[in-house]
């Protein structure tokens, strides 16, 4: 095909070159209603011309939490990065950096957090996982920090984690302790409600992970305006309005749909990512 010149370009390029296995994993949720309504959302949102302003001193850039960013835009985070390049996570880092910009780093990251942020020279953010307890959760977090992360981006939103896609052995989740025992359930109990949810975050979770950290901590994956509110209320410093890109919940509202009333709820004073 002819050399990209569109977003429509490049992931076309990326669905010829990618094993169809590997390609229906990063295009999941794009076709579902929660991902159609994404779309339709922003298709239905104009960007409003205003001719005749004097836009001489016009820049892009944006100030987060101390640090000033070449326009407002991040590169979200993205799971096993080595399975679409053989350079992963480190190359998105540079590439980042290269544009004046920041990434969002994974927990499910295919590289050691030291050689990303090594590649990155400006410190990325660190998007966490809950890890099933706060023990396990607290370690991750530790090698995060120890490796020199500028912020966390709790991720919320996908409090259970399920794919069928089977992971070739050269690449996973290499900064992860080993999977936790699943949770047994009695005669009765919600497989799901009283199994799998059984390890997800609760609001008393969010307080405690405010408690160990003095990096801006912001929480991702919120689509409720009282959510925002309560987080906020919680120590957050930032929220991020998200649905998972439609992967988790196919019915949820579209993010963009959210986000108004969510900037209005939690004031001027408190940064909200989309």
């Amino acid at each position: 095909m002819p050399a990209p010149r569109s977003i429509a370009d490049y992931r076309e390029l990326a669905r010829m070159r990618l094993h169809p296995e590997l390609w229906h994993y990063l295009d999941d949720g794009r076709d579902t209603p929660c991902g159609r309504a994404n779309r339709a959302a922003f298709d239905a949102a104009p960007l409003m011309p205003r001719p005749l302003t004097d836009v001489r001193g016009g820049h892009t850039r944006i100030e987060l939490f101390g640090e000033v960013l070449g326009h407002p835009m991040l590169l979200a985070p993205l799971a096993y990065q080595r399975l679409y390049h053989p350079d992963g996570e480190q190359a998105s880092a540079m590439a980042a950096n290269a544009q004046d910009g920041q990434m969002v780093m994974s927990s499910l990251a295919s590289q050691p957090f030291d050689a990303i942020v090594r590649a990155a020279e400006r410190a990325p953010w660190f998007q966490l996982y809950w890890q099933g307890s706060r023990e396990a959760t607290h370690r991750l977090l530790d090698r995060a920090i120890a490796a020199g992360v500028r912020a966390v981006v709790f991720t919320v939103d996908a409090p259970v984690k399920v794919t069928a896609l089977a992971l070739p052995a050269q690449v996973g989740a290499v900064n992860l302790d080993a999977p936790a025992s699943a949770v047994a359930i009695a005669v009765g109990q919600s497989q799901v409600f009283d199994g799998w949810m059984a390890k997800a975050p609760t609001w008393d979770d969010l307080a405690w992970l405010r408690e160990h950290t003095s990096l801006p901590l912001l929480l991702k994956g919120v689509l409720h305006r009282d959510d925002a509110v309560r987080a906020v209320q919680r120590g957050c410093d930032g929220i991020i309005v998200s649905n998972h890109g439609g992967r988790v919940l196919a019915g949820a509202p579209a993010s963009l749909s959210m986000l108004p009333a969510i900037v209005s709820a939690v004031g001027p004073g408190v940064p909200v990512l989309l």
